[in-house]
């Protein structure tokens, strides 16, 4: 097929999906080899491209002949797809997740199928989804609670059990007929579902379930979900009432008696009876002082009802404003809507009914909840700069840092104590330079700030653990130089402004690195877009494919040969083409640590003797140009 056809048709599929029209001819669309070279772009740079299946093969050695092979197979119907290769991960609770590792060339048909399957879903899913989506991450489902959720007054938990391992396969090729008019696409999503696992060197087959590490496997989670979506939808139509909440009559009661109290005020002073207004705006104060103190909505109200849900992946919450009957009702009803309708068992250990204000739930590591209800009055300054009395009431929802996490932290990366809030050194970083020291504790640190700083009053939760980093850091320096910490902190480091650091002499001048601090790091607001990966508005498919367009030339990047068959190199470390050309190091770190390589010198290269190679070339020329 044409790629202009290929373009055009990849281009309607979002239309074509949004008016509810099943699609065919996609099975077509994969003998196209621009999809598959874009499919390879997103695959081969991940971290699992140089993670073996059962084959032990990886997207080392790739080339333009085993991307014909397999586009030749997919066509035909005759391609297979091979076991994964099961594999196991520790869980928080102490228990393991099991993962699935598929062969590389299934990684890469699984790759071109999600393409496609991606302009078909991703214009319809719904707005309260957030997982695995481009554009969309842990913090735009944050940020949603937040700006939304005031006023909750019941967070209702609803934890699937084993979601990935109990995905129906009939009922979710039953969900992709429903949009999707082509048997044999669906045929090859079948096979991705039913090649089983080696566990053991021993085939188990799979009767359910899509494997954890499955490039494809988040997305058609999204879909088998986005029924759970769909039917909320249809639950917040039903359960929402009411435009507004009504005034408290209490508070309407006392702020009508105020005005009034105004009222005779400035007519007795007009009368320029003084003493008469004073008198009666000394009784004015209590009333104010008593409205504040009152909520101005009847909260109490039975005809305003609210429902919020958020989703991400298979976690997701609801929050509920009204009883906690009506909360225990929408559990009851999700529950049996995933029973019934997706055959997903809930964990009732892992589920209930919290009150907003009274500890909060966990969500996507932050704990979620309300604080009490307090009204008050603060004084602030209006834009022309004269002050004002503005009414506070807090009952937005709020985000906060759990303990656990932070103690969690300090644990795994050996900083110390979290509790005791005592930093201990680490004696393997004594051998390191002390600029490496402290760049190295600053990434650890940054890293968690970087994902915690969408919390309200983060800076203070963080503020323990920060003590203990900082003691580790000065702890691990002072045995470094044999001396006390004090020492460290007068003689070592360097101050710049307020910052400690060292000063470091770069190619480029003088460089201060300094000691990473949480006054660093402003917090992220609400209003500001949160995400953390950005959707492009344009249709991006299209795309340049260097590495693709470099092996089509058939030029070595090691010894220069032309015309001759190369493949793809994939660089564990940088650190493997040090002694290489200044171009062949910015090509590896350009293109992901990925260069084309000759057969010979590919050989060489994983024999430790690319050097000698290129040294022999040399002679040989020069011998030869003699």
């Amino acid at each position: 097929m044409h790629v202009d056809v290929v373009e055009k048709r990849l281009a309607s599929l979002p239309t074509l999906s949004r008016q509810g029209k099943r699609i065919n001819g996609l099975h077509r669309l994969l003998g196209c080899p621009k999809i598959w070279e874009q499919a390879y772009e997103a695959v081969a740079r991940n971290a699992g491209a140089l993670t073996p299946g059962v084959t032990r093969k990886t997207f080392d050695r790739f080339s333009i002949e085993r991307l014909e092979g397999i586009i030749a197979k997919v066509k035909e119907g005759s391609y297979r797809f091979r076991p994964t290769r099961r594999h196991y991960i520790p869980k928080a609770n102490g228990k393991l997740r099991p993962l699935g590792i598929p062969d590389a060339d299934d990684k890469l048909v699984q790759g071109a199928v999600k393409l496609v399957l991606e302009q078909i879903y991703e214009p319809i899913f719904s707005h309260r989804s957030h997982g695995f989506r481009p554009g969309r991450s842990c913090h735009t489902a944050l940020a949603s609670i937040q700006k939304t959720w005031a006023g909750t007054v019941w967070l209702v938990e609803a934890d699937i059990a084993g979601f990935f391992d109990n995905i129906d396969h009939d009922i979710l090729l039953d969900l992709l007929r429903r949009r999707i008019d082509d048997e044999r696409f669906l045929k090859l999503i079948r096979g991705m579902l039913k090649a089983g696992y080696l566990e053991d060197w021993r085939w188990h087959e799979t009767y359910s379930g899509t494997p954890q590490g499955g490039v494809i496997s988040p997305l058609l989670a999204n879909i088998y979900l986005h029924e759970l979506d769909g039917y909320m939808d249809a639950v917040i139509a039903r359960f929402d009432r009411g435009n507004a909440r009504p005034v408290n009559p209490e508070y309407r009661k006392l702020i009508s008696t105020g005005n009034y109290y105004r009222r005779r005020i400035a007519k007795l002073r007009r009368e320029g009876r003084m003493a008469a207004a004073e008198q009666l705006r000394a009784q004015l104060q209590p009333l104010i002082a008593a409205a504040r103190k009152l909520p101005s909505k009847d909260y109490r109200d039975t005809h305003y009802r609210r429902l919020r849900y958020v989703r991400y992946a298979d976690d997701f919450l609801i929050a509920v404003i009204g009883t906690k009957q009506e909360a225990r009702d929408v559990l009851a009803e999700v529950t049996t809507f995933l029973k019934d309708g997706l055959r997903l068992d809930v964990a009732p250990e892992k589920s209930g009914i919290t009150k907003a204000d009274d500890g909060g739930v966990s969500f996507l590591g932050y704990t979620v909840r309300s604080p009490r209800r307090t009204f008050g009055a603060r004084k602030v300054i209006s834009p022309n700069g004269r002050p004002f009395v503005r009414r506070t009431a807090d009952r937005g929802i709020r985000l906060h840092v759990p303990r656990d996490k932070l103690a969690a932290f300090a644990t795994r990366n050996r900083l110390g104590s979290y509790h005791a809030i005592r930093g201990k050194m680490r004696p393997e970083m004594t051998l390191s330079s002390d600029v490496s020291i402290i760049i190295a504790y600053n990434a650890w640190l940054r890293g968690l700030v970087g994902y915690y700083q969408l919390g309200n009053n983060w800076k203070r939760e963080m503020a323990p653990l920060q003590r203990v980093w900082w003691f580790s850091l000065m702890k691990t320096l002072a045995r470094k130089h044999k001396c006390s910490i004090a020492k460290v902190f007068q003689r070592l480091l360097q101050r710049r402004g307020g910052d400690h650091g060292l000063w470091l002499e770069t190619k480029e001048g003088r460089r201060f690195v300094a000691v990473f601090q949480l006054k660093h790091v402003a917090s992220k607001r609400v209003g500001t877009d949160p995400r953390v990966d950005y959707d492009q508005k344009t249709f991006w498919f299209w795309g340049r494919t260097d590495i693709i367009d470099r092996l089509r030339t058939r030029t070595c990047d090691y010894c220069g040969a032309e015309d001759m068959p190369v493949d793809v190199h994939h660089v564990r470390r940088l650190a493997d083409v040090a002694d290489q050309t200044w171009l062949a190091r910015t090509r590896a770190a350009r293109y992901r640590k990925r260069t084309i390589a000759c057969a010979p010198c590919h050989d060489a290269l994983h024999a430790g003797r690319l050097h000698q190679r290129l040294h022999e070339i040399e002679r040989q020329a020069s011998i030869g140009a003699g």
